[in-house]
């Protein structure tokens, strides 16, 4: 079958994009596979999808390079509005999805750039979900090392440490190992965070599903969050990834954490997928 999509990226969070609005998408694990390998298909670190909402303007549901779906994603969100615009679906510059995470509010800004609502952090371990708590820091066993990571939701779970060099740090082995550790039951988002003044980070994330991306949205969130509670942060944070910067703002606990950053449309096409 013939399947339209849109080809688009935040900050280099690149992302796979239908609409299931106008045409039938019901896509199998294996097709979306398909669709995210960068040799054989479109290519792309998460698929999202448009699809009718009775709660919200639109559904959100996202889905990782290994067919598998999420929560949340917060780089995706921001193309997921554009995209909503672009396509005529909404003539709204201001809309709210229903994601599996929560419902969350896009606002296309006159910039270009996109603000997002991503909601109140949580901090509950049942509902990250983690076994231990969800303290300022906690001691994580990750093979012969103990790191001390910041736990949290942002409407997906993320483990958050602090280190001296991002360029040396230990990404891929490290993020391999904490996304699969046997204290996060669904699987975790590792994020490994530089501060380079109380407003300003680097930051690289090993994601759930898909490895390391070039940048991270929900990461960037729970990155600013693990930071001021750790007071080593104020608000607003400037967040560098590898792919682009990312505006980062929370007020403290109970209050939604406000990210604001680049949606871009790359390209259209249409691709024939294997039943």
């Amino acid at each position: 079958m013939g399947l339209k999509f849109s080809k688009m990226h935040g900050a280099g969070n690149d992302f796979v994009v239908l609409d299931g609005v106008r045409q039938a998408v019901n896509l199998s694990a294996a097709q979306i596979r398909f669709l995210a390998d960068r040799h054989f298909g479109v290519g792309c670190d998460q698929l999202l999808l448009v699809e009718p909402s009775e709660v919200a303007d639109f559904r959100y549901r996202i889905f990782n390079a290994d067919g598998g779906e999420v929560e949340q994603c917060g780089n995706g969100a921001r193309c997921f509005v554009r995209f909503v615009h672009e396509q005529g679906l909404t003539p709204k510059r201001e809309i709210r999805v229903e994601t599996k995470g929560g419902l969350i509010s896009l606002k296309l800004e006159d910039d270009g750039r996109v603000t997002v609502n991503m909601g109140a952090p949580v901090f509950e371990p049942a509902r990250v979900p983690f076994d231990g708590t969800c303290a300022v820091s906690e001691d994580l066993q990750v093979g012969d090392a103990t790191v001390a990571i910041s736990v949290l939701s942002m409407g997906n779970p993320h483990a958050v440490q602090v280190v001296a060099d991002l360029d040396t740090a230990p990404v891929e082995q490290q993020g391999a190992l904490i996304e699969r550790h046997v204290r996060f039951p669904k699987r975790v988002n590792a994020g490994f965070m530089q501060v380079l003044e109380r407003g300003h980070i680097r930051l690289r994330v090993y994601e759930r599903g898909a490895g390391e991306t070039l940048a991270c949205g929900t990461g960037a969130c729970a990155a600013v969050v693990a930071g001021i509670r750790r007071s080593l942060l104020d608000s607003p944070v400037n967040v560098s990834t590898r792919g682009g910067e990312l505006t980062i703002a929370w007020g403290g606990d109970g209050q939604p954490v406000w990210m604001t950053g680049p949606a871009v449309t790359v390209f259209h096409g249409e691709i024939a997928l294997a039943d």
